[in-house]
């Protein structure tokens, strides 16, 4: 079980997003939407241009949960967030994260995280909490 307590720092992790990478999650994701890949239909959109996939830079903060908690992250994480402004391609991101509480209940150990992806201009792109449940050896 991870050594931390209530006020810990995750790791952050940083990733520059490119156009590459958000057609090959495209692929991935099955998720042709033009907002992501047509530059003259985002041009017309809200957005002013394309922007990543919100899942593939909630990708981001999964991460950096499971280099946190490992295991117990990828089989008993949870995570609720909400989207805060959106990613453009040459953008440059950076999960942030904080334990907020650790309470241990029936057996397991519940840790609940303040977290969330960073611009490089300051703004939220996404934030909220991860909840990971460890039960206890």
């Amino acid at each position: 079980m991870p050594n931390m307590k209530e006020g810990d720092t995750l790791a952050a992790i940083e990733k520059s997003v490119t156009q590459e990478q958000i057609e090959s999650y495209a692929e991935a994701a099955g998720d042709f939407n033009p907002i992501h890949l047509d530059q003259e239909f985002a041009a017309n959109t809200d957005f002013g241009g394309r922007i990543a996939h919100g899942m593939m830079i909630i990708a981001f903060v999964s991460e950096m949960m499971t280099v946190a908690f490992q295991e117990d992250w990828l089989a008993k994480g949870q995570l609720k967030v909400r989207f805060r402004a959106p990613v453009y391609p040459g953008e440059t991101v950076a999960t942030f994260g904080q334990v907020k509480s650790v309470k241990e209940q029936d057996g397991s150990t519940r840790f609940v995280c303040s977290v969330g992806v960073r611009k490089q201009n300051g703004d939220d792109a996404i934030n909220g909490d991860a909840t990971v449940i460890i039960p206890m050896a």
